[in-house]
């Protein structure tokens, strides 16, 4: 279907572009949030006689969308789940939370359809986040995952907590080591310590 696009949609073109796109694609997308119009004549001429308004009000968002984007640009938010002892999340964490935690932080101006999550987030750790704010305007928030609010301090330091965790469960093992003895034996020396402690 061939439609004229009426903002700036990212890999598809500009305002007044004519391009052609899937059916379905301008059917449930592009049409009924008004980001393009079907490309007949009636349109054309609708669309030339209001394009220096819909430039304007183009240009006016893409303002509000940086100065909003200054409050927005290189915030950290931190969120708390439950965790394996590999790292991996029981569940994952969805634009939703992401939302939520920029809402609890005074950041209002962001909503679901604004951030950009390439793939679920499903392991500790920081990821950056790119919020599109305005077809021209995208701005990065770093999401800190972690367990507690211990590790996030920890991982926002730049710590690698997994890798932690295990450095601190090879070393644990302080056990003496007897040469001599069998397999599933104590050692001789750590046997004697034991039974006089009893």
């Amino acid at each position: 279907m061939e439609i004229i696009l009426l903002e700036r949609i990212e890999k598809l073109g500009g305002i007044g572009d004519v391009v052609t796109v899937k059916n379905g694609y301008a059917r449930n997308y592009l049409l009924p949030n008004k980001k393009a119009l079907r490309a007949n004549e009636a349109n054309r001429k609708v669309f030339e006689a209001n394009r220096a308004q819909i430039e304007a009000d183009n240009a006016a968002k893409r303002t509000d969308a940086q100065t909003a984007s200054k409050d927005v640009e290189g915030k950290q938010v931190v969120l708390i789940r439950q965790a394996s002892n590999a790292g991996h999340l029981y569940g994952s964490v969805s634009v939703r939370d992401i939302v939520d935690a920029l809402h609890a932080d005074g950041v209002a101006a962001v909503n679901k359809s604004m951030v950009v999550l390439e793939r679920p987030i499903k392991t500790l750790g920081l990821f950056d986040v790119r919020i599109a704010l305005h077809p021209e305007v995208a701005v990065t928030v770093q999401v800190n995952v972690a367990r507690s609010p211990e590790e996030a301090e920890l991982q926002k330091e730049g710590v690698d907590v997994m890798a932690e965790l295990f450095e601190k469960e090879t070393a644990g093992f302080t056990e003496e080591y007897d040469p001599n003895a069998e397999p599933g034996e104590i050692a001789a020396e750590v046997f004697e310590e034991r039974s006089e402690e009893a």
